[in-house]
């Protein structure tokens, strides 16, 4: 009895792991499209689970369980008689004892460390007398502190049914595809029979040898009607209800719960889904290594609501799908489109021409890299953005005391280095050559410039001003590098946008360009409550200034040029009555195409081009669509719709002086 008293009573009972869920929004309500979890594992209180689970689990575990204390006497007495004849350390647990037996197990699973875990578990599953000894006294604690129907709740939402299914709730959906609540006596004795030998009873494979669909999952049937046989034996059900359940035969359902974004790729966001992911990962607020937040997402039964439309999401998806296929042969093709709102970061929708393969094993056609997004958030290496990129010498140049009516020479094609400055450091190099799309150009106004995207006015423009305000004005708009890999250089064809960016990014920028130059960075997650509702902490989408208000509605005003009749997108522009702003984005021999767009509601990146590797997209044809205009038709249908949701108004427009002349009523 010393030994027994001197031992620790104190169990530390934490909540058992539990499943997250990710909702996205359809018609103003969220919706489950995926989840995560170590231990397929759903909580539900004492009513969730039907009396026939209670019974079937009481009569073959621990029949005298609301009579006994929190040991069963009887049980322990055989296996102590067992022990002592020099058999095998032998259980007789009661409920309770077994219960505290998973709530240790469960608190060597949720040790991060692989070593720290393995070594706890050995612990508290040695065939030890002073473990079996530890475990009473735990036993006799946890009674004090919880009623049975507690303890048998709370037992039954911990336990193991094979597999990675944990809990009588996900047991009940995997298994037969209902709540635990719902279950009929046939199926709670099976779920009861599982309890004796989690992995050789389950029935989840039907082409098991030994327990499958062949032999009408033999093993288990036979436990099943053990269980049966128990439940009779102990007044828990009558003569003709264990004969007629003896004669159902076990008849699987397997709900498949996979954990992971593969779910979400059915409705169109596999990818939004791993941004999600990645951006729990990196916030500090779900633990301080990136180990903990991995443990936070797969075992802290999260609810993570989402700012993603699924509606919207469709149809984005099929604009894409309908011009650019998964595959072309003799090229690596690319396409996305993502939108985001301005003044708060919410990514509306994120969508590319791939299927979205969590293993990126599954052929070419399919993929984990977000085209979206950075290679830290599951993104690529980021793409040259070619003219979108001017938005952002606009800006500088409107910022420097230019006007937009002023008149620039655009009639040279090479530039030599000595021609420019910037405050970053040293401009060498050979001289610069500069083509434009649709040939030469003489002298002609900003505004002209911009609608029609004459490379040779920018460059002159570059020369007048401050490579380095340039990359500094499109870092105050949250430009920044796709990747490491790839750092922003500040060289002269930087106006031209040989940079590598991400979709994301440059939407992020054009947004706040349509918010009269306040920057909101971007955010996928609306918030997140723990398994019982309680909010958690998120690190939230933050609002600067990122360029004065003035500048910005200057270079809204010019934006909008490039959407009108004569300007290089006017085709993408619904005409809807919807303002809105754009800047086309070709790289040379249009290996790379843009269309950046925003309204005041809402703003959107457009790309296709070569994931790797240079394939002339002007020589591609898409549904008869030229490779170069084809992000026209694709942005045309996604506008069309995000318009329809979200409206917008007119921009606020800009001083004379910023014009420098009248300004004129664009629409």
């Amino acid at each position: 009895m010393s030994i027994f008293n001197g031992l620790p009573d104190y169990l530390k009972i934490q909540p058992p792991a539990q499943a997250s869920t990710l909702y996205a929004q359809r018609g103003g309500q969220q919706v489950a499209i995926a989840s995560f979890f170590a231990q397929d594992r759903t909580d539900v209180g004492w009513s969730g689970t039907t009396e026939a689970l209670k019974s079937a689990v009481i009569a073959t575990e621990d029949p005298r369980f609301f009579e006994e204390g929190p040991i069963d006497i009887l049980g322990t007495a055989r296996a102590a008689a067992a022990n002592a004849a020099g058999h095998r350390l032998e259980g007789g647990s009661s409920i309770t004892q077994q219960y505290v037996k998973n709530v240790l197990v469960q608190q060597c699973d949720a040790l991060t460390d692989a070593h720290a875990s393995a070594a706890c578990y050995q612990k508290v599953t040695a065939t030890t007398l002073q473990r079996k000894v530890q475990e009473l006294r735990y036993a006799g604690e946890v009674s004090k502190v919880y009623t049975k129907d507690q303890i048998l709740t709370a037992y039954l939402n911990l336990v193991g049914f094979g597999g990675d299914v944990y809990g009588a709730q996900a047991a009940a959906g995997h298994y037969f595809g209902v709540s635990a609540s719902a279950l009929t006596l046939p199926q709670a004795a099976t779920l009861a029979a599982i309890l004796n030998s989690p992995s050789a009873l389950r029935i989840d494979r039907p082409g098991d040898a030994v327990n499958g669909a062949a032999n009408h999952y033999a093993r288990t049937l036979a436990r099943r009607n053990y269980v049966l046989d128990r439940m009779y034996a102990n007044h828990r059900i009558t003569r003709q209800q264990r004969d007629a359940a003896k004669l159902t035969p076990i008849q699987p359902r397997i709900a498949l719960a996979r954990s992971g974004c593969t779910a979400a790729a059915a409705v169109d966001a596999g990818f939004f889904c791993e941004y999600v992911k990645d951006e729990l990962l990196n916030d500090p607020a779900f633990g301080k290594t990136s180990v903990d937040r991995l443990s936070t997402i797969d075992r802290g039964g999260l609810q993570i609501y989402t700012t993603l439309k699924l509606g919207l999401q469709q149809q984005a998806q099929q604009a894409v799908d309908a011009y650019i296929p998964a595959t072309r042969p003799g090229m690596h093709l690319g396409a996305s489109n993502i939108s985001v709102e301005p003044g708060t970061g919410h990514i509306e929708t994120m969508v590319e021409n791939k299927t979205f393969d969590e293993s990126n094993q599954a052929g070419p056609g399919a993929t984990a890299v977000n085209y979206n997004t950075d290679a830290a958030y599951g993104g690529s290496q980021g793409f040259q953005t070619g003219s979108a990129f001017k938005a952002f010498t606009i800006a500088a140049w409107l910022e420097a005391g230019h006007t937009l009516s002023e008149v620039v020479d655009a009639s040279h094609h090479t530039f030599p280095m000595a021609a420019f400055h910037s405050s970053c450091g040293p401009v060498s190099g050979p001289p610069w050559p500069v083509s434009n799309d649709e040939g030469s150009a003489s002298r002609l106004t900003v505004l002209a410039a911009t609608a029609q995207s004459v490379n040779t006015a920018f460059a002159m423009m570059g020369t007048k001003l401050d490579l380095c305000s340039i990359l500094h004005t499109a870092e105050s708009l949250g430009v920044h590098a796709a990747s490491s890999a790839n750092p922003l250089t500040s060289v002269p064809s930087m106006i031209l946008g040989v940079n590598y960016l991400s979709p994301l990014t440059m939407a992020t920028a054009y947004a706040a360009i349509a918010d009269g130059g306040t920057v909101c960075t971007p955010v996928a997650i609306v918030r997140v409550t723990g398994p019982h509702g309680t909010p958690r902490p998120t690190s939230a989408s933050t609002c600067t200034r990122g360029i004065p208000g003035d500048i910005a509605s200057g270079v809204a005003y010019d934006l909008q040029g490039v959407l009108q009749p004569g300007g290089t997108a006017a085709s993408a522009n619904p005409h809807d009555g919807v303002p809105i702003l754009g800047k086309t984005g070709t790289t040379d021999h249009a290996v790379q195409n843009w269309l950046v767009t925003s309204t005041t509601k809402i703003a959107t990146a457009t790309w296709v081009g070569n994931v790797s590797g240079s394939v002339r997209l002007r020589g591609e044809d898409f549904h008869g669509v030229n490779g170069g205009d084809v992000k026209f038709r694709i942005a045309h249908r996604i506008l069309t719709a995000l318009d329809q949701r979200f409206g917008g108004t007119a921009f606020t427009p800009p001083t004379r002086a910023m014009v420098g002349g009248p300004v004129r009523v664009i629409g």
